[in-house]
């Protein structure tokens, strides 16, 4: 047996939702807050078969998209440095971050 933790966009929460309601997977979603640019994401707690692993997986490869966002880097106090640091600066978002445990033992009550 397998725990799956999967972090996600909050853009791709409720389309990878879907996909586990329609695969019979039992998930519990978790709102959770990202740390670079403190944007919503969902987190998926998911315990399952050793065999359907690889289908989860696919699953969040397949519902999670990385796409491009403009952020406003932190402001500078130094001076002598260059003012451009300021401007929003293009970054990569999305997509997932799972996180696959063992599990010695699962208990439902």
């Amino acid at each position: 047996m397998k725990m799956l933790i999967a972090i996600v966009q909050d853009k791709d929460a409720n389309r990878l939702s879907n996909q586990f309601i329609d695969h019979d997977i039992r998930a519990t979603r978790l709102s959770t807050t990202g740390g670079f640019l403190k944007s919503g994401n969902t987190t998926y707690m998911i315990g399952l078969e050793d065999d359907r692993v690889a289908e989860v997986l696919d699953l969040i490869k397949t519902a999670s998209h990385t796409r491009q966002q403009f952020m406003t880097p932190p402001v500078n106090l130094d001076a002598q440095l260059d003012n451009t640091s300021s401007y929003p600066v293009e970054v990569q978002v999305g997509g997932a971050t799972v996180f696959v445990l063992p599990v010695e033992q699962f208990h439902q009550f």
